[in-house]
């Protein structure tokens, strides 16, 4: 198993977004608040793939869950900032 440690980045890049800082700021921006209920890989915004690749990462506890976790408080604290 990889045992490296991945940076926000290069989530967003594995998801196929935007992965400079001005298009996570967007990205996050234009995707928030998200509702506290709602589980990050259920967000109507995901494709399957992704959806799919954040489920996987949750569920395994990968490496990337870390990261799945900053992305989802990151959605629900970005409209109280």
């Amino acid at each position: 198993m990889d045992k490296s440690t991945h940076r926000f980045h290069e989530l967003f890049a594995q998801l196929g977004l935007p992965q400079d800082d001005a298009g996570i700021e967007q990205f996050i921006k234009s995707h928030s608040p998200m509702a506290a209920n709602i589980k990050l890989p259920d967000a109507p915004f995901w494709s399957a793939a992704q959806a799919e690749f954040l489920r996987d990462a949750c569920l395994e506890d990968a490496d990337w869950a870390m990261l799945a976790d900053q992305l989802s408080l990151a959605l629900r604290e970005a409209a109280s900032s």
